[in-house]
């Protein structure tokens, strides 16, 4: 009678599915430790973060002044549209507002105190909507080189800097024709640029990250910056506005601590004679420091966050 042979028996416990695997070598992640390796891809420490950014400045720079050269080049003027695209934005509005609407009667020096809100406010307008496809308009670029994803919100707010510094040539022109004398004031726009600049700075960040993610967020955005510029007394002066008005105190506070009319307000106040102080809502450079501060570190670490998450999915 055939006899059958029992398996033999052990005393451990039967081995995984995984066993098949090799399991992780501590001993291999030291060495890759010790040769300086890291995860590709991984998202680096914040100081290491800045400092990679550091080191690409150049590409940063040039990238700028390329993407300013190139939107232009297939335009006959060329470059020229940089100056004339907000003169003729500040004509539109100047028609309507200060002509069918009658603005101008209530405010000194219409003409240069609209050009100045418009080149300010298409400052701050350019930046959020280009920020916005940061990432998403260039996932070639992202997916194919290896380097810090904010590089392309920082050269895209460079790039609108340096399209404002051409307007703001045009603008001291109509200022001198306005009867606008250069004054010690006039250093004020300085550090008011510079702040506006870091929020700026920081929105397109913000933006950025959620455009990459969002990209429909790109043809929403149009409607939400021209509400914004309505708000931001663009084409009027809020304080004159809230003067006998009996508004609740927030509503108060949402116009006066609006960064884009702050921004606005500052300038004016720095080129414009009649544009005083008695203008300015109260507390208006701590108002706009505040904002750079929140919107710059708030936005380059939201920004950073996500950054091994940009170009991916």
């Amino acid at each position: 009678m055939p006899q059958t042979l029992a398996p033999p028996t052990t005393d451990q416990a039967p081995a995984p599915a995984s066993a098949g695997r090799p399991a992780p070598d501590p001993t291999l992640r030291a060495l890759a430790e010790a040769h300086g390796l890291t995860v590709s891809g991984a998202r680096p420490s914040l100081p290491a973060y800045l400092g990679q950014l550091w080191q690409r400045r150049y590409f940063i720079t040039s990238f700028a002044t390329a993407r300013v050269v190139a939107q232009y080049t297939t335009a006959k003027l060329g470059q020229i549209w940089q100056v004339l695209t907000p003169l003729l934005n500040a004509a539109v509005y100047y028609l309507i507002f200060g002509v069918l609407l009658d603005t101008k009667k209530s405010v000194p020096d219409y003409i240069p105190f609209l050009v100045t809100g418009v080149f300010i406010f298409t400052f701050t307008q350019n930046s959020v909507l280009t920020g916005t496809r940061a990432i998403s308009g260039n996932l070639g670029l992202v997916r194919a080189l290896h380097f810090p994803r904010a590089c392309l919100p920082i050269s895209i707010c460079l790039a609108q800097l340096q399209q404002l510094l051409y307007s703001m040539g045009a603008l001291v022109v109509i200022l001198l024709c306005f009867g606008q004398v250069p004054t010690w004031s006039w250093l004020l726009a300085l550090p008011a640029l510079a702040l506006q600049f870091v929020f700026n700075l920081g929105m397109s960040m913000v933006m950025a990250r959620l455009g990459s993610r969002t990209p429909d967020l790109a043809q929403l955005m149009p409607f939400i910056m021209r509400t914004w510029m309505y708000a931001s007394g663009v084409m009027f002066s809020i304080s004159r506005i809230l003067v006998g008005k009996h508004l609740p105190q927030i509503v108060v506070l949402l116009l006066n601590g609006n960064p884009a009319a702050v921004y606005i307000d500052l300038m004016r106040f720095a080129l414009i004679d009649s544009f005083t102080h008695k203008q300015l809502p109260p507390h208006v450079w701590a108002f706009a420091a505040g904002w750079a501060l929140l919107a710059g570190v708030a936005g380059f670490v939201y920004f950073w966050k996500a950054e091994e998450r940009y170009g991916r999915g």
